[in-house]
């Protein structure tokens, strides 16, 4: 077995299903995204070749970070990895894995409105080229960028994670079915984009991250891997 499929297979602390199922989006066709957390033996850092920071598989849509990778990407405020940490959906959770989702408050940070942001900028920026481009439109792509917004915006306004899109489902899969035009979806997209402006000044969340708890906890992880059969 190759290295990062064992550290998958033998090391994970955390493994939730995360997607459309997670936010309450699934339908009938919709595949089982899964996610997870892994923690390499110590001792695999002093050798040359450095364990995979990330890991796709073995399961079909699996995939996997090492945990420093995970909390370095949590702390810059990258939505899948506060996704992740927040999923309702858990497959997997060591005991580590619970210290992990313990301390998921020390990630938030009014940066996610930064990151929220330009992952659905981006988003947009793509459908709206593909639609002039070609005249069709990736509803589903759409969709992803219009939950990214509302769940930026609560996070800024409530200075908590939901990943469950709750009362918008049914408007977000009007969407995905193609039932919105492009001139209600991007209107949309405008007064959500307004709401994740508004709640920046008023959120509760710090300025940053806590680096230094979280860093205290990867140092602690380490330490205690030591010797990890």
């Amino acid at each position: 077995m190759e290295r990062g499929g064992l550290l998958v297979e033998k090391h994970t602390i955390l493994a939730v299903v995360a997607g459309s199922r997670a936010f309450g989006l699934a339908t009938p066709a919709s595949d089982t995204d899964r996610r997870g957390v892994y923690v390499a033996p110590t001792e695999w850092f002093w050798r040359l070749e450095k364990p995979p920071p990330h890991w796709e598989g073995p399961l079909p849509e699996q995939f996997s970070w090492e945990v420093e990778r995970c909390c370095a990407l949590a702390l810059d405020g990258n939505p899948n990895l506060l996704e992740v940490l927040h999923s309702p959906l858990v497959e997997q959770c060591t005991p580590l894995g619970a210290e992990l989702r313990e301390i998921s408050p020390a990630f938030l940070s009014r940066q996610v409105h930064r990151t929220f942001g330009r992952y659905a900028y981006r988003q947009l920026a793509r459908a709206r080229a593909r639609r002039e481009r070609t005249g069709e439109v990736r509803w589903k792509h759409v969709v992803h960028l219009l939950r990214l917004l509302l769940s930026g915006e609560a996070l800024l306004r409530t200075g908590e994670l939901c990943v469950e899109v709750g009362p918008h489902r049914e408007r977000l899969l009007a969407v995905r079915r193609g039932e919105l035009t492009w001139d209600e979806v991007t209107a949309w997209t405008a007064k959500l984009a307004t709401r994740l402006d508004g709640a920046l000044p008023v959120s509760p969340l710090p300025e940053s991250p806590d680096r230094p708890r979280v860093e205290s906890w990867l140092a602690s992880v380490r330490h205690r891997n030591l010797s990890a059969p």
